[in-house]
């Protein structure tokens, strides 16, 4: 029996709100019409990502995420991308902590050939040794050419590290590099039949469709799939009470220019108390968001100590969120000086709040960009599909302006005060270092 919920809430100009229904096997099928081009947004999420590898295992869901482009049982390797190609589309795939997402844009009559391709897909994999091998070895130089060739990615994957004392979002969504290399057929296998499953996946569909089309065509191709009793959900660990603020210091030859960065620990949009991420998103926006903000206007528009000076609250997550921050010294001046400067900041901030006038400015701002992202069905299919992946509802994703437009200026004060702990921080630098 399908059930199936209609919601129409903050609907923009041809969209009628997303619509959801389930196949008999357990997959949640999500549909967003938006009828002004005939174009449409196919996306299968699954929830598994990085955080759900077994230990020594790291990087195997991004493995298989390159892997699911080779050969299956009825598809030879390059066939998948070479169709979507003829088809005229686009496609492409990600994975993320908490997710693995594979998509293609196309004309919405192209839409079945597309759900063929990405159902044989789901459970069809060969696993040929060769393939395997070849694409192990595209990994690792990915991950040379990403990380180990990039200081600021170095930096930024040992503070993850760093912050994290338990939880597994300290392991790199590529993985390490020594764990990379060890990675086998049996392993990545195993792992693709314990969390790929239609009963484990969400299938959102965005653009000039209806529900009752899409639904059709999902039980003819996902439809058919039996569901996996045996889907694996790793259990996750939480973190401690952290007791002291932690450091990190990288000196790189190839560092470009000396560079400061701070992480806090904070809750995701999921685990969060009722309106805190919501005041997070806007206590950051007012903070460290552009050229207005506080950070930069002190750091780089004031005291012209640095060149560039910001940062961001990401709550996007299923278990745990991050406040980030940043600041790149001017010559004749150090990282000691931006140090002091953003925690100058960040004191006022906690100790006295922003203002009322800031605090709307950073809702109108939030407000605009949530309309304009609705012209976007990809923007749009990415939205839903990444929100109820980690754990969000519909009625989460399409209240969200409403509970931004709700936020007061006392919930973003107990926000500084609970959030902006430096027990709960990560600092790293990164200096340039001559090399011998």
């Amino acid at each position: 029996m399908e059930a199936s919920v209609h919601l129409e809430n903050g609907a923009a100009p041809g969209q009628s709100g997303a619509q959801s229904s389930f196949l008999d096997n357990g997959m949640q099928v999500v549909v967003i019409p938006d009828h002004r081009a005939p174009v449409a947004t196919h996306m299968v999420w699954y929830r598994v990502g990085a955080a759900d590898e077994a230990p020594g295992e790291s990087g195997v869901a991004h493995f298989l995420e390159h892997l699911m482009f080779k050969g299956t049982e009825n598809l030879a390797t390059g066939e998948f991308s070479k169709t979507v190609a003829l088809l005229g589309g686009q496609e492409n795939a990600f994975t993320g902590q908490d997710v693995t997402a594979y998509f293609q844009r196309v004309a919405s009559d192209r839409l079945p050939e597309v759900m063929r391709l990405e159902a044989d897909r789901m459970t069809k994999l060969l696993f040929d040794e060769d393939e395997v091998a070849t694409e192990r070895d595209v990994v690792l130089e990915e991950r040379r050419m990403r990380i180990e060739n990039n200081p600021p990615a170095i930096l930024a994957e040992q503070m993850n590290a760093a912050l994290y004392l338990s939880h597994t979002y300290a392991t790199p969504i590529i993985g390490w590099m020594h764990e990379i290399e060890q990675l086998t057929r049996e392993e990545t296998r195993a792992f693709y039949q314990r969390h790929y499953a239609p009963n484990n996946a969400i299938l959102v569909v965005a653009g000039d469709v209806d529900l009752g089309q899409v639904m059709a065509l999902a039980r003819e191709h996902y439809g058919t799939i039996p569901n996996n009793k045996d889907v694996f959900q790793r259990p996750r660990p939480r973190e401690p009470q952290s007791q002291a603020a932690r450091r990190v210091e990288l000196r790189h030859e190839r560092a470009g220019q000396p560079m400061l960065q701070r992480y806090y620990l904070a809750p995701s949009y999921v685990t969060a108390e009722p309106g805190d991420a919501e005041a997070l998103d806007l206590l950051m926006k007012v903070v460290a968001s552009g050229a207005t903000s506080r950070l930069y206007k002190s750091l780089v528009t004031n005291d012209k100590i640095a060149s560039n000076a910001g940062g961001y609250y990401s709550g996007a997550a299923r278990d745990y969120g991050k406040i980030v921050l940043y600041g790149l010294p001017v010559e004749g001046h150090d990282l000691a000086e931006i140090e002091a400067a953003i925690n100058a900041v960040l004191e006022d901030i906690v100790e006295n709040g922003i203002t009322e006038a800031e605090l709307d400015r950073a809702k109108k701002v939030y407000l605009a960009d949530d309309i304009y992202e609705r012209d976007s069905q990809t923007t749009m299919a990415r939205r839903y599909g990444y929100g109820l992946v980690t754990g969000q509802t519909i009625e989460d994703i399409e209240n969200w302006p409403s509970r931004i437009e709700s936020v007061t200026l006392e919930q973003t004060r107990e926000a500084a005060r609970k959030h902006l702990d430096i027990r709960n921080s990560v600092t790293g630098i990164l200096v340039p270092e001559a090399s011998a």
